[in-house]
């Protein structure tokens, strides 16, 4: 089993998340220390890469992206992301 990247608590799904902003796309890069590594295609200003990846996260996960808050880490590279509904588990965003 890969490592964790994720906990539940209730109904929140809490994701660990190591981002790379200005890549060519958005996508998954692999699981790299318990961290899933997300390259997304919008530059770290003015909150556009947090944009960005809460947009990927709820289409990943089949959920609003209302209901994908940036909890923790909002100006780092480093995030925790709460997904309230996600109605795809988080293995989804491993290819599995």
């Amino acid at each position: 089993m890969p490592e964790r990247f994720y906990r539940r608590d209730g109904e929140v799904l809490l994701l660990k998340v190591r981002v790379q902003p200005g890549a060519r796309s958005t996508e998954v890069t692999g699981l790299v220390n318990d961290e899933l590594r997300v390259r997304v295609n919008a530059p770290a200003t003015d909150g556009r890469a947090n944009e960005s990846l809460r947009k990927f996260l709820a289409d990943q996960l089949g959920t609003a992206m209302s209901r994908v808050e940036i909890v923790r880490g909002a100006a780092s590279r480093r995030k925790t992301v709460a997904v309230i509904g996600a109605r795809r588990l988080p293995e989804v965003l491993l290819g599995h």
